[in-house]
């Protein structure tokens, strides 16, 4: 767990929990000085960034109440601007706009990003800019997916506070239709060798 995570996450209330259930010790390392940075996308990162189709945001209301939301598009619609910047843009929803709202008084954000077929979460921590596509045209050009029809609203930039890779237990194994493709193709055209053998063979008995 890199350190800018660690700063941000341990509060003394978590690091009291971690005190009284034994587990402080395991973490204590994690203050060390080789355990500086956590706050930069690597080539790793940016890898699994751009391969999600979908990431789950957490923001925090005026009344303290969190928001979780799922934001989904084509692979590769979360770009990674540079080592320590994210975007995306914001389509039209259901306009009510609760998570926009929410950060226009609190720029934090909470980001999970799964790959659920390698059982593999990134977690993201940021503050978010939100700005208009027609201040920025060359940044919304960047950001619109090719064959979306609907126009991006806002831009949603995120700079990176920290990022840790999270344990892979209890993660499930879900695959989308996409990735069962050569699965399902390999099996249809077993299914058709042997209708086609059943057909010869009822062939060969007529005859």
């Amino acid at each position: 767990m890199p350190l800018a995570y660690h700063d941000i996450a341990f509060t003394p209330e978590v690091v009291a929990l971690q005190e009284k259930n034994g587990s402080a010790a395991a973490y204590a390392k994690y203050r060390g000085p080789e355990y500086q940075g956590g706050d930069e996308i690597g080539p790793q990162e940016a890898q699994f960034i751009h391969e999600r189709d979908g990431f789950f945001q957490a923001t925090v209301s005026s009344s303290g109440w969190p928001y979780v939301q799922f934001r989904g598009g084509r692979p590769g619609f979360l770009r990674v601007l540079d080592s320590r910047t994210i975007a995306f843009g914001d389509l039209r929803g259901n306009r009510q706009y609760i998570s926009t709202g929410n950060l226009s008084g609190d720029d934090r954000v909470a980001l999970i990003l799964v790959d659920y077929p390698n059982q593999r979460r990134l977690k993201v921590l940021g503050h978010v800019d939100i700005r208009d596509p027609a201040d920025h045209p060359d940044l919304t050009e960047t950001l619109r997916m090719e064959g979306t029809k609907q126009p991006i609203e806002r831009l949603y930039v995120i700079k990176i506070a920290a990022l840790d890779w999270n344990c892979p237990q209890h993660i499930p194994q879900r695959f989308t239709l996409s990735e069962l493709e050569p699965v399902h193709a390999e099996m249809r055209n077993q299914i058709a060798a042997l209708q086609a053998e059943i057909e010869a063979l009822r062939a060969q008995l007529k005859s």
